[in-house]
């Protein structure tokens, strides 16, 4: 008491029942800001893993309105009665690529699926074949694939530039170009299909087994064209064995090799035993250690699936591929062979679109002619 007047509490202790109901709002609106960031943060995530759910790793399908009917067509690819085919597409060779799907549509009554498979700067003359031609009913999907994946794993060769196309490694990378199937069938742009695809499709492989493919030393019927034109047969013919790499695969140089060209797979076993991966190492270790190169029989795209694949892959039917008729533009098969034949396959430098080679009404009667003129097919002069 000073002078009869209290003395006037101290500010901090007028109001601690104010105090207590401050810091319980504050405390409210702390729950209520973390709750809201969380849901951010959920919401974010969400966005996120949508667009990388639909976003293609290797590749990437444009959907405008201008291809709203091949949109409409992926959707079929789900069902099950369908004969999925991978081609590639380059611009060099486009026709090349839609001879080969007239040759499979005109030969069976399968419902066929085609991934066609092409670098982005083509798609649109790719669409433009399919749509203004007799193509325009198949149903198929256009997928690009990115050639970047290839980089530190592909050296520049002069002997045979075509075989460094980026195109020429998509067989590597099946798994990851937006396949809806577990089965499919590849097939290279050189090809005629003359059998009912589906038979090619169903055939059974053995357990543990990612892919069939034709092994080189089957047919005998073909076997002394294949001398006359010096092609290996063998492992030798594609690996370097005086590298040390190559030794230590213990893998017997006489064995038959395989042209993947034709192949089926199954891409549950392909993912299960990591193939891409494994594919991808041998070409990281060429790239090092020169284990092989386009100047050997096979190129640079050969070596590595015989070596991931070898003793390990269900044999094809010989008949199934039939190829070399592109390795000399003067030795022939005989006609009664060629009807036979389910597949040909002019592997080598001599291509049918071009002169000279062999075989070449075999090929031309399912050539389309390019809407657009670039590709055109090389023949001699009639009047020379």
């Amino acid at each position: 008491m000073v002078d009869g007047w209290a003395e006037a509490p101290d500010p901090a202790l007028r109001c601690p029942w104010k105090q207590i109901e401050n810091m319980a709002l504050l405390r409210k609106i702390n729950r209520i800001l973390v709750v809201l960031l969380v849901l951010m943060v959920c919401l974010l995530l969400r966005s996120t893993l949508l667009r990388a759910s639909t976003r293609p790793r290797l590749s990437e399908n444009r959907k405008s309105p201008k291809n709203a009917g091949q949109v409409s067509q992926e959707h079929a690819a789900e069902a099950h009665d369908v004969v999925p085919v991978v081609i590639c597409a380059s611009e060099e060779r486009m026709g090349a690529s839609m001879a080969t799907i007239n040759s499979i549509i005109s030969n069976t009554d399968a419902s066929v699926f085609f991934y066609v498979v092409t670098l982005r700067d083509a798609v649109k003359l790719t669409r433009r074949y399919i749509e203004k031609t007799k193509l325009k009913g198949i149903r198929y999907k256009i997928v690009e694939f990115n050639p970047m994946v290839l980089v530190g794993k592909v050296k520049p060769d002069s002997s045979r530039p075509d075989l460094l196309h980026p195109l020429n490694f998509v067989r590597f990378y099946l798994p990851l170009l937006d396949i809806l199937h577990s089965r499919v069938i590849y097939l290279d742009d050189d090809i005629i299909v003359q059998g009912d695809i589906r038979d090619l499709f169903n055939i059974k492989l053995k357990p543990g087994h990612a892919a069939a493919f034709a092994t080189d030393c089957d047919l005998p019927s073909t076997h002394e064209t294949v001398r006359s034109i010096g092609m290996q047969t063998t492992y030798m013919g594609f690996l370097d064995y005086r590298k040390q790499e190559v030794k230590d695969l213990g893998i017997n140089p006489s064995d038959c090799s395989f042209n993947p060209g034709v192949f089926v797979a199954d891409m549950n076993e392909w993912k299960k035993q990591k193939v891409t991966k494994e594919l991808e190492k041998w070409m990281e270790e060429n790239f090092r250690q020169n284990i092989y190169s386009s100047a050997m029989a096979g190129g640079v795209a050969t070596p590595p699936m015989l070596i991931v694949f070898h003793d390990k892959y269900t044999i094809l039917d010989p008949l199934w591929h039939v190829r070399h008729l592109g390795w000399s533009p003067d030795v022939h098969y005989p006609e009664n062979f060629l009807q036979e034949a389910h597949l040909l396959h002019w592997n080598g430098p001599f291509k049918p679109w071009n002169y000279p080679a062999v075989h070449l009404d075999r090929w031309e009667k399912w050539f389309i002619p390019d809407p657009s003129g670039r590709f055109s097919l090389e023949r001699p002069d009639d009047d020379s």
